[in-house]
């Protein structure tokens, strides 16, 4: 990963997990990364004297979209896996063995998402960073996926895959962090994602 001039550039690091499963690495068939962390926006009302009071709306939520090019439905057994080969199964049941078959279904399975840039040697999202190394890492928790939507309409098969999470949990706690260390303090490493602990 290269910090160059600057600025974070040409690759990142991509880990997904279910509650209690493994971080699953999907860097390698994952072209391009969109974050649009919700907004935190306010209304103004305008009173008769022409002042204005601000009238504060609660956040958005966060959406992040992948494009992405698996040759494989899903991932075989993503609970225990350690690399991503397909999204369906992110949307779906889970398939444990090849061949892999997905249904569409009415499952909704809560997933975290590890996004990470770093000129360190790590190629897991989730890694503990070293204070002789930099990162800025990107997690969200507890969101779903929404969308899996293939396309080959230019000879590619190009998958574009939508993540979605709501920026508080029901008892107001966060669902997305960001973090960041610049070569000199640690950056702990991400817990296991379980229905108790997001990172």
């Amino acid at each position: 990963m290269a910090q160059l001039d600057g600025a974070w550039s040409e690759t990142a690091l991509v880990a997904i997990s279910g509650q209690s499963g493994t971080d699953v690495q999907f860097a390698c068939i994952t072209e391009t990364i969109d974050v649009d962390i919700g907004d935190k926006d306010f209304d103004a009302i305008a009173t008769l004297c022409g002042g204005r009071l601000v009238k504060f709306t609660p956040q958005e939520t966060t959406t992040i979209t992948f494009e992405a090019y698996p040759v494989q439905a899903g991932t075989e057994d993503m609970i225990a896996a350690t690399t991503g080969t397909g999204f369906f199964d992110l949307m779906n049941t889970l398939d444990t063995s090849n061949p892999l078959a997905y249904s569409v279904d009415r499952t909704r399975t809560k997933y975290r998402v590890a996004i990470m840039w770093t000129d360190s040697s790590t190629t897991d999202a989730t890694a503990e960073i070293t204070a002789t190394d930099s990162a800025l890492r990107i997690v969200a928790a507890d969101g779903y996926f929404t969308s899996v939507k293939p396309s080959f309409t230019d000879g590619v098969l190009k998958f574009t895959i939508t993540y979605k999470v709501v920026p508080f949990d029901s008892s107001g706690s966060a669902n997305v962090k960001m973090e960041s260390v610049a070569g000199a303090d640690t950056l702990p490493a991400l817990a296991s994602y379980t229905s108790s602990a997001k990172w």
